[in-house]
């Protein structure tokens, strides 16, 4: 197993004869081969039989693209800088081109096309205000009305037979953002891809597998939509994707014969309770087949709606499904690329997922996580290390020096071990949590704090630290071990024990640190003395004081207590009072041009009827705010630090709003609290 846990990764193959011609590369500051994505492509000869590379380096590139050529690879260096925008409705196009090929900002005829890295957006409903009425020859009426919601597509394939999609991002804010179209014999493969748009925004035709995607949703009707009328085994397949989007989001629907395999999927909270449904029969085409909606494992955030239950049909068994199947054996774009010292050849693609496996990488000895890597670089766990970052990565497994709970390190990874578990089975991943789980269990004070580090002690880092909602976010971890919520049933049952006395102790810890103001409970500072548990400060610019931004998370915390005490009523309601008596209004905290300053930009109180606003530091006696720049001088006012903390650091917000207006009323209703 720990061959497996710290060796396995998912590589991808081509499925094609290794290229003969070398990659041309695309910059436009003319450092490459071309210009323009499409001037490299048409320098290709028009046929081949192994794959082109076009290396794209990154820039934005307003052009479209078209492909008519086969084995073409266009790979660019990050789908967050490398992006090719285009702005335009499908109906502006139709009404001078008699069909969609150039609707798209990626417009493909070819086959065995790859695209990586790569961001594609059609921007015509974000630009587009109002709707828009265009002479239009193809319209009987000579007109034509184009709204902002309308068809607008990033991707559009026609002939296309093999295409394969690793790690890009595709948005349009109308329908079929992302339409793969081939009902005959399209087979079509995304991993690690992000889709947003409109309805339909994903609506491939033929047989599709989607695997680690997300997708997100700005329609109450449809997010997906699959043709399979031509062949009864066509079906789209979703794997260990997330659905999100604006709220009351509708899932999918279908005009024609499809079939939906959801495997392991996770849906937003605010998703609308709507099975994937039959909009309308598609004429001439009835439907032949019935139904056919499956979905295995898949859950929404705050519970699940009763069309989400297990349905796989009787024939199929989830270890049926795998990305061969999913295109009826006729097509592998991928492959399982194992290491030399692993011992075993039988683990299946869909038991490893590549996120899970770097957060094993990256895991201490004591079972912690940094928060950087190499300096003050943040931890990327999509990203694949090189195996000379692995040893450096490797220099501070044993002693775990930089293991810490700062910024959601260590308790993120847990939550995202122990779904990823339920989704794969893969024990490794399960073991991981749990050594996880051990590690903030062996790193709590016997007073019932959590240092920022652990074992690292040095300067700030052994305080008790409320600060970003790290002990917050430790308990908020601990807790679910014991009430087995948001998948954390999967935890072995002796830990329930250990996490149970670990949130009383934290909880005793949270209401012995409550600061008074004249015997009048008030909130808390962001961090204490580990020792005397006297306030302390952290950072030159976060000082002693009571904390309008940390407090929240702790009373939301309290909250939870099923039955509450005295003491926890009493914590809450002298919080939320504190909270009344210095909210701030009629200002707004706001970002303005400052030509003058360094960074062109400043960030001041500006008047704003109706707004509300907390300050991140009160003092501990008086309860002006304050504020310190790099020198640790406090200030009255935010302009007397230096710009680069005035324009650096969260000094008002607005943290307090929801609990005031919504949780806390509810939480008393619920209590019988007057």
């Amino acid at each position: 197993m720990k061959a497996i846990r710290l060796t396995i990764i998912c590589l991808f193959a081509f499925a094609f004869k290794a290229a003969a011609q070398a990659p041309v590369s695309v910059a436009l500051d003319g450092s490459g081969d071309f210009k323009s994505i499409q001037e490299a492509i048409n320098s290709l000869p028009a046929n081949a039989t192994s794959e082109r590379i076009i290396i794209i380096k990154k820039g934005t590139y307003k052009e479209k693209i078209f492909i008519d050529k086969d084995f073409i690879t266009l790979r660019g260096e990050d789908p967050k800088t490398t992006l090719v925008t285009i702005s335009l409705a499908r109906d502006e196009w139709r009404c001078s081109n008699p069909d969609d090929y150039g609707t798209a900002t990626i417009n493909l005829q070819g086959s065995d096309i790859t695209l990586e890295n790569l961001s594609f957006s059609n921007t015509w409903g974000k630009d587009a205000k109002a709707d828009k009425v265009i002479d239009c020859p193809t319209d009987s009426t000579r007109k034509k009305n184009i709204r902002p919601v309308s068809h607008q597509m990033a991707l559009r394939s026609f002939a296309t037979t093999r295409m394969k999609v690793i790690n890009c991002i595709f948005t349009a804010y109308g329908g079929d953002t992302v339409s793969p179209w081939n009902t005959d014999n399209g087979m079509f493969y995304f991993k690690d891809c992000v889709m947003e748009g409109g309805v339909d925004f994903y609506c491939p035709r033929g047989w599709a597998y989607a695997e680690n995607c997300t997708f997100i949703c700005h329609n109450k009707e449809a997010a997906i939509w699959h043709d399979g009328s031509k062949n009864e085994s066509s079906k789209t397949v979703l794997v260990n994707c997330t659905f999100k989007g604006d709220d009351g989001f509708g899932l999918g629907r279908y005009h024609r014969d499809a079939q939906f395999y959801l495997i392991n999927c996770n849906f937003a909270n605010n998703m609308a309770d709507a099975d994937i449904f039959q909009r309308m029969a598609m004429p001439p085409n009835t439907l032949l087949w019935g139904r056919r909606v499956y979905y295995y494992n898949c859950h929404r955030d705050g519970g699940d709606y009763a069309w989400h239950k297990d349905n796989l049909p009787a024939q199929t068994g989830i270890n049926d499904i795998t990305v061969a199947w999913a295109f009826d054996y006729k097509w592998k774009p991928v492959k399982l690329a194992l290491v030399a010292d692993l011992q075993t050849e039988s683990i299946a693609t869909s038991n490893i997922d590549s996120v899970a496996e770097n957060m094993l990488l990256y895991q201490r000895a004591n079972g912690g996580w940094p928060k950087h890597f190499q300096g003050d670089k943040k931890v990327d766990y999509k990203r694949i290390l090189t195996a000379n970052e692995k040893k450096q990565l490797a220099a501070n497994y044993t002693s775990g020096i930089d293991a810490t709970i700062d910024n959601e390190a260590t308790t993120k990874e847990i939550k995202y071990l122990v779904k990823t578990f339920k989704k794969t089975n893969n024990a490794a991943y399960k073991a991981a949590a749990q050594k996880g789980i051990d590690y903030l269990l062996k790193a709590q004070y016997a007073n019932g704090g959590w240092p920022q580090y652990y074992p690292d002690a040095s300067s700030y880092r052994s305080q008790v630290t409320y600060n970003d909602n790290a002990m917050v976010n430790v308990l908020t971890v601990l807790w679910d071990v014991v009430d087995g919520k948001n998948d954390f049933d999967i935890i072995d049952a002796g830990y329930k024990p250990r996490c149970s006395t670990a949130v009383q102790q934290g909880i005793r810890c949270i209401l012995k640190t409550q600061l008074k103001q004249n015997g009048q409970l008030t909130a808390w500072c962001a961090q204490y003395d580990a020792k005397t548990l006297q306030p302390a400060q952290a950072r030159k610019f976060e000082p002693v004081s009571i904390s309008g931004s940390e407090s929240v998370g702790i009373v939301r915390l309290l909250m939870r207590v099923k039955d509450p005490g005295k003491d926890i009523v009493d914590a809450i309601t002298g919080a939320v009072q504190w909270f009344e008596k210095v909210k701030i209004v009629g200002y707004d905290f706001v970002s303005v041009a400052a030509p003058s300053e360094p960074g062109g930009r400043d960030m001041i109180l500006q008047p704003k009827a109706g707004s509300v606003l907390w300050t991140r530091f009160y003092d501990i006696d008086t309860n002006e705010p304050i504020f310190m720049g790099r020198e640790s001088i406090r200030k009255k006012n935010l302009s007397e630090i230096e710009n680069e903390r005035r324009t650096g650091y969260a000094w008002y917000g607005t943290w307090p709003a929801k609990l005031l207006s919504v949780e806390y009323p509810a939480w008393k209703a619920k209590h019988h609290i007057k």
